[in-house]
């Protein structure tokens, strides 16, 4: 016998949670007594906006669901900004929401908010564990819906008398996210398109991406002679210095760049979802039909054909792709050569003058100059964020 929170936590050890983020409150009383002596690492956070942020990070940075509990009412809602931050940036993240005892629902108890209704668009999904039998259940549901396909948020609500009744429950095993698998002869259609093509170009971004993935993607680029654009905040996914990486769309692009993705004849989606940031306000592109031919390859299949219409579409993820195709392709040259877009990058990154005393374009050169290739830079979404975009490699 087990009460639930117990329960809850020998899940998260069992699908290999090693570190959660959370603000206390009694609304999970039971929670925190079932981490008192798991093992697993509890950052507490001064507000719960910080709480859901920094689970979101953990799980952009390692792949696996980041995991953060807050009480009710306003710890709720102060937490939904990483929950829509995690929805939108494709992360793999859960949150666990304390709510009033079940006995009380319905009734507009004191702080009592219903979940479903208001974390439905911001999620991947929303439930409430209204059963202290059924908790294996819903959180491996919930592991694999956080990783399987385009990645994304779920929330758990969790009634406080659910978490303290005690139960005699079997565990439920490590999640196992269903598999993407995508043919050689699907990859060789993109191939041949590409091959045929005079002037295309890749852009590359979404989720569910990798160090392996991103060593994938330039040997992919270089074979191909390809110019690499990243969508927004995906800067990382190619190394900047790579002769065929062509820069950022995303705030303040560079406008050579611009013009080069709309005088292509071929594009090559890799992962990106095309939203406003990275199609300047949907202005980049014709909708719903692009002038290029455009493929599209996304782990969700949903995202194909949102709003630009595909010539070809895969579903499975870039990192899926990128090793299908290096099966067949040629060796990549030794000491590949600077391609222009390359080289467009580079002039971009000269220095203009601004007004005033502190130079930002000379601080952001500083930075990347002197940081280690291993810094992490974070950033929000102003048109400020367009130095860091610009000037930082």
């Amino acid at each position: 016998m087990r009460h639930g929170g117990q329960i809850l936590i020998d899940q998260l050890k069992i699908q290999g949670v090693d570190r959660v983020f959370c603000l206390p409150g009694e609304s999970y009383l039971a929670a925190l007594d079932g981490l008192f002596e798991s093992g697993i690492e509890t950052i507490i956070g001064r507000q719960e906006g910080g709480v859901a942020i920094m689970a979101e990070a953990h799980g952009k940075l390692t792949g696996k669901p980041g995991v953060a509990f807050v009480t009710r009412g306003p710890g709720a809602t102060n937490a939904s900004a990483g929950v829509h931050i995690a929805l939108q940036d494709s992360t793999p993240m859960i949150l666990f929401v304390g709510q009033v005892a079940s006995d009380q629902r319905d009734r507009e108890a004191f702080q009592e908010v219903d979940y479903r209704q208001m974390f439905a668009p911001l999620a991947k999904w929303v439930a409430e564990i209204d059963r202290v039998d059924r908790i294996p259940e819903y959180i491996s549901r919930a592991f694999h819906m956080a990783v399987s396909g385009r990645p994304g948020p779920v929330v758990l609500a969790l009634p406080e008398d659910m978490l303290a009744q005690q139960c005699d429950v079997l565990d439920a095993k490590p999640a196992q996210p269903a598999w993407q698998d995508v043919s050689e002869a699907s990859v060789q259609k993109v191939l041949t398109q590409l091959q045929g093509a005079e002037n295309p170009i890749l852009i590359a971004g979404g989720g569910a991406w990798s160090a392996k993935a991103a060593k994938d993607l330039a040997r992919f680029a270089a074979a191909l002679h390809l110019p690499v654009a990243t969508s927004f905040r995906c800067q990382d996914y190619i190394d900047n210095r790579h002769p065929n990486y062509a820069g950022d769309l995303g705030i303040a692009p560079n406008p050579a760049l611009l013009s080069r993705v709309q005088s292509a004849d071929c594009l090559l989606v890799l992962g990106a979802r095309m939203g406003e940031m990275t199609t300047g306000g949907y202005g980049l592109l014709d909708i719903p039909n692009p002038s290029q031919t455009m493929i599209h390859i996304h782990s969700d299949a949903n995202e194909i054909g949102r709003v630009y219409r595909p010539h070809l579409g895969l579903a499975c993820t870039a990192s899926q792709f990128l090793a299908q195709a290096l099966k067949t392709l040629p060796a990549v040259p030794v000491a590949p050569q600077a391609s222009p877009e390359h080289k467009a990058y580079q002039a971009w990154q000269a220095p203009s003058a601004t007004p005033g005393a502190v130079q930002l374009e000379q601080v952001i050169l500083h930075l990347s100059a002197t940081l280690s290739d291993d810094a992490i830079l974070t950033n929000g979404a102003g048109n400020y964020a367009g130095w860091l975009h610009r000037y930082f490699c």
